[in-house]
């Protein structure tokens, strides 16, 4: 693919102009030297307890640490673990909720020389069951608001900590246990998408490769507040939690699952946030809370991430936030951290849909593989694949998925090759476009499209404010599509509303079979859509502009069963629209061979796309066989014309007029 794709941290010009001012307007930014990185976590930010004690480090909703009270309380939560397990490197689960607590558990866990592994407590409680099991974590950190769960999970009370009832006489100095920086820090378990959990592993060097990366292009200083959005058991939450806390800026936690996105342009204004940062499509519900008067005048920095932007997403974003509040546009994973990113101003423009991922990120060399595990060329779609020293070690206690995720250089050197599972496109000047998951990527009807594509496209109508499409294979073998949609307007939009907007846009064969509307999207905790919890769409009838109208006829019953049966539905009215219930031409020619079957009718293929509904093909059917009807009449009354004499035929033509007058007279 060329030099560019090695990867230096170069940025055009006009990226550079953009990053360029991404500054606190009264805050002093301070470089993150590389060689910084050589250091434990708790190491780092002693150093900004020291320089910053008496500023605010935590900012939750019903409490307030400076960096100092923080120290202290991590430090005798530290205390309390080295009590009860002693020295040495191993996983401590942590059961809290978001915010203070959750982030003294983990400073805490971290100054012990242990392994943090939050738990979230919205998982199922098999699913924790099942990450306890596999962890063999010896201790579960809780609190009183926590600790029924926290009971229920534990296998005795040997294994909880109460840090509500630590003894407040154990010492607040810091342990100043030599920690290394290769030491693990942390496990955090993936969404499990694709069979069980796995539990991604890094190390301290890695969380301070990555807070050196976001504070020396985003500029983090100790006058920020950062928003703390995701929960602490996703990759994301890092960093904003130690870009806040390993540059003496305040990180902000709030718990949106539990309060919801209402208060949260009130809470942004009052609290004067200067970084906001969550997944897209926390992103957008936000948005939608707003009613455009709002004003953010705080705000000089919007971070997304966790899945594609829209253009759509774009024209929010200069709509509503000023001009001096720069947008990021970020691509990671729990494997990689951040890897690329793209700076975005209310100058900028995009060529269509998506908003590209953008350009290097430093020690974060970007290759795109097709099958065979081989550089594609510019504009070509491959799976993104990244080079580093930074990769996360592994997955917890499992060798073998390590091994085929985590791949050796193949220049010999010491970095390694992870595969992400995404897709991607290389522009030639280095950019690059991230078009989703590459289990994402599915074959309808011998065309493999790629399902990104489809959201898009429904992103960016205006009625239509989330959207996710899935394909669910039928007992054939066939992918079908489904969309799942959240609608921004009322009353909302129909599916043959829908497909006629996305017919505008997309091929035949990039249609969905079906549209499920509904008022949200299930989440998972780390933000994304949790694609397995999608209802299966309605196999009654899908949500059509036309009323119900049922069967009148024996024809139109008959034909309504072909139909029902071709398009797996159990029911349809004889005005419902074969194409809008998910028909396509390869079904069209299904229902052509049955009326052939069934009825002994004989119709042209174009009979279905020109009389689409049950009704009118009725009609047309009824039209034919009474032609046919007429057309044979005549041919027996010719054939009966030809064998009369020429007395017998003038005779028949005089009655036949005589008869022709009478009726002209009646």
């Amino acid at each position: 693919m060329g030099e560019i794709t090695k990867d230096t941290p170069y940025l055009p010009p006009e990226q550079e102009a953009i990053r360029a001012r991404c500054f606190h307007p009264s805050g002093s930014f301070i470089e993150f030297r590389k060689e910084e990185i050589e250091q434990s976590i708790p190491s780092r930010f002693e150093q900004m307890v020291r320089k910053y004690p008496e500023r605010i480090a935590v900012r939750a909703k019903s409490s307030s640490l400076t960096y100092e009270a923080l120290n202290w309380a991590a430090n005798r939560v530290a205390r309390a673990i080295l009590a009860r397990r002693g020295e040495g490197e191993e996983p401590i689960a942590l059961q809290l909720e978001q915010g203070a607590p959750m982030i003294v558990a983990i400073i805490g866990v971290l100054k012990a020389g242990k392994i943090y592994v939050p738990l979230a407590s919205t998982l199922p409680h098999s699913r924790i069951t099942y990450i306890l099991e596999e962890l063999q974590a010896p201790l579960i950190v809780t609190n009183n608001h926590n600790l029924p769960l926290a009971k229920e999970l534990a296998r005795d009370a040997q294994d909880l900590l109460n840090i509500d009832e630590i003894d407040s006489s154990l010492s607040v100095e810091n342990p100043d246990l030599p920690i290394p920086p290769d030491a693990l820090a942390y496990i955090l378990y993936t969404s499990g998408s694709t069979g069980e959990p796995k539990g991604v592993m890094h190390n301290h060097r890695n969380v301070l490769h990555d807070c050196m990366v976001y504070t020396n292009n985003l500029h983090f200083c100790a006058s920020d507040r950062l928003t703390l959005l995701h929960s602490c058991s996703s990759s994301a939450s890092r960093h904003n939690l130690f870009g806040a806390l390993l540059n003496g800026a305040a990180v902000y936690p709030s718990d949106i699952r539990g309060e919801g996105l209402s208060h949260l342009a009130t809470w942004l204004t009052q609290e004067k946030i200067t970084v906001y940062h969550s997944g897209v499509v926390v992103y957008r519900y936000f948005l939608d809370t707003l009613t455009g008067k709002e004003e953010f005048p705080h705000l000089r920095l919007i971070k997304l991430g966790s899945q594609q932007v829209s253009k759509k997403d774009l024209e929010f974003y200069k709509k509503q936030f000023s001009a001096d509040c720069i947008l990021v546009n970020a691509l990671s994973s729990t494997e990689t951290s951040t890897v690329r990113w793209h700076f975005i101003d209310k100058g900028s423009e995009i060529a269509g849909d998506i908003v590209p991922v953008g350009h290097p990120v430093e020690d974060m060399e970007i290759l795109l593989l097709d099958e065979d595990g081989k550089e594609v060329g510019f504009n070509q779609i491959g799976e993104i694949a990244v080079r580093s020293h930074y990769l996360a070690l592994g997955y917890w206690r499992k060798p073998d998925p390590t091994r085929s995720a985590f791949l050796p250089d193949p220049q010999a050197g010491e970095a390694r090759i992870y595969r992400t599972g995404d897709l991607g496109l290389m522009a030639p000047d280095g950019c690059l476009m991230h078009l989703g998951r590459k289990d994402f990527q599915v074959k309808i009807r011998g065309y493999r499209i790629e399902l990104g594509e489809i959201e898009a496209a429904l992103l960016n109508l205006d009625a239509i404010k989330q959207a996710v499409v899935v394909a669910r294979g039928d007992e054939a073998g066939e992918h079908r599509l489904t969309a799942y949609v959240v609608p921004s307007v009322n009353p909302r939009p129909t599916m043959s509303a829908l497909r006629r907007a996305l017919a505008e846009k997309l091929p035949d064969y990039m249609m969905p079979s079906a549209f499920v509307v509904m008022d949200s999207l299930p989440l998972l905790p780390n933000g994304k859509v949790d694609r397995r919890t999608l209802p299966q769409p309605d196999p009654e009838r899908a949500e059509l502009k036309k009323t119900y109208v049922a069967p009148q006829t024996a024809l139109q019953k008959k034909l309504a069963d072909i139909w029902t049966e071709v398009l797996k539905l159990e029911r349809l009215g004889i005005h419902d629209n074969f194409f809008d219930l998910g028909g396509h031409s390869l079904l069209a020619t299904q229902v052509i061979a049955r009326v052939r079957g069934t009825l002994q009718i004989e119709l042209p293929l174009r009979t279905l796309f020109q009389a689409p509904t049950v009704a009118e093909m009725a009609a047309i059917i009824t039209q034919n066989e009474a032609k046919k009807l007429d057309e044979q009449d005549l041919a027996r009354l010719l054939a009966e014309l030809e064998s009369l004499s020429d007395e017998e035929a003038k005779e028949f033509a005089a009655r036949e007029s005589v008869g022709s007058t009478e009726t002209a007279r009646q």
